[in-house]
């Protein structure tokens, strides 16, 4: 893996931007292929990172926490979109039978690279630069925060999308210069959750596992009198250190992430697809992070169900990355209703399920008419991929 530094410190801040050669023939294989899998990684792939687009709930809640003095001497590290397995997950300590590796939960572009499923992956590339670790050694500690989007299929509701956002900070030192503990890493969080809801926001942790980090919390924070979960965080495993040539007994480390939630907590965002808008009554809406949205209008739900007859072992995930495909983002929800298994009627390997999936967008009316024809399409693409029979 080739990298190299992008240039000028500003602010004592080094802008490190990581590249791989290789991934520009991961993408030129990719973009000569037309199955329904590479046609969604690259419609996945032509999304705008949100991070980096002006006036986005997005990009403020990143720059709210560039802003804070704790990390104003923190790398920022990009990397690429595309990553390797050993980058996305070997080097960061997650077990082969991980449920994060399974094509259901990750998007494969090939059988050796993923469209990375965390920032986190930026340790992958920041821990194995060298003029990284030569500093590491010199200096006795190294800190870093990386940002963008990242890519994971999952189910289908007003806070699940296949691209998402997330900030991840990671800092690493010698022992000798200090011994991080619990109570730094929970100083971190509480820091970054005042800086965004202010000095009173009440907060909690709880015990969380991550393959990376050991022990792991995830910090709530209670908003409009329900408790929320905002972040995931912990002290850098033992492995994870040896992974990257760095020996625990001298070297040890904190690491948190935070994603859009925060941003749409925040800003009163009940809708994930908001974020994506460029609906101009929405997007005139945010101007700081102390923006809170009003929905445009209140537009009606269509409802309609789909009931099919498959095999056994198909994955939900595949089904809702189906609904996606074709119907984008005027779904605001898919959900389960039933399933049935009748051996007699309908073979011993295959279930009967029900959906319900709403169709409603963000901006407008949908017709009757417009909703019929998303519904038939679903419903033809449910049988020619899923091979499925509906009821």
């Amino acid at each position: 893996m080739l990298s190299r530094f992008s240039g000028k410190v500003v602010l004592m801040r080094r802008y490190i931007e990581i590249k791989n050669p290789l991934e520009e023939e991961v993408r030129k294989r990719l973009e000569v292929r037309n199955d329904f899998k590479s046609l969604r990684i690259k419609k996945l792939l032509n999304l705008p990172d949100l991070t980096k687009k002006p006036n986005s709930p997005v990009q403020f809640l990143v720059d709210a926490i560039l802003s804070l003095p704790r990390f104003k001497d923190f790398d920022i590290v990009d990397f690429p979109r595309i990553v390797t397995l050993e980058e996305n997950f070997d080097l960061l300590n997650t077990p082969k039978d991980h449920p994060s590796r399974r094509e259901t939960d990750t998007f494969y572009v090939d059988e050796n690279h993923v469209l990375r499923t965390q920032m986190t992956d930026m340790w992958s590339f920041y821990l194995k630069d060298r003029e990284v670790l030569k500093r590491v050694e010199s200096e006795g500690e190294v800190k870093a925060l990386s940002y963008g989007i990242v890519y994971r299929k999952d189910e289908i509701d007003r806070n699940h999308y296949p691209a998402f956002h997330q900030i991840d900070g990671l800092y690493v030192c010698k022992r000798l210069k200090k011994v991080i503990t619990e109570d730094d890493l929970k100083e971190v969080q509480i820091e970054l959750a005042k800086s965004i809801f202010g000095n009173e926001i009440e907060y909690k942790f709880l015990v969380d596992t991550f393959p990376f980090t050991d022990p792991s919390v995830e910090m709530d924070i209670k908003f409009n009198n329900e408790w929320l979960e905002v972040n995931g965080a912990g002290l850098v495993h033992p492995q994870v250190l040896r992974n990257f040539g760095l020996d625990p007994a001298t070297y040890n480390g904190w690491a948190f992430g935070f994603g859009d939630r925060l941003a749409m907590i925040k800003m009163g965002i009940n809708d994930i697809r908001v974020l994506w808008s460029e609906d101009p009554r929405i997007t005139k809406q945010f101007r700081d992070i102390d923006s809170k949205y009003t929905p445009v209008s209140k537009y009606p739900p269509v409802v309609r169900d789909i009931s099919f007859i498959v095999g056994k072992d198909m994955k939900l995930n595949n089904y809702y990355e189906i609904v996606r495909d074709i119907a984008g983002n005027l779904i605001e929800e898919v959900k389960m209703t039933d399933t049935y298994e009748d051996a007699k009627k309908f073979g011993a390997d295959k279930v009967s399920y029900t959906f319900r999936i709403v169709y409603r967008s963000p901006e407008r009316t949908l017709t009757n008419k417009e909703v019929n024809a998303i519904h038939d399409a679903i419903q033809q693409k449910t049988i020619s991929l899923l091979g499925a029979v509906v009821r």
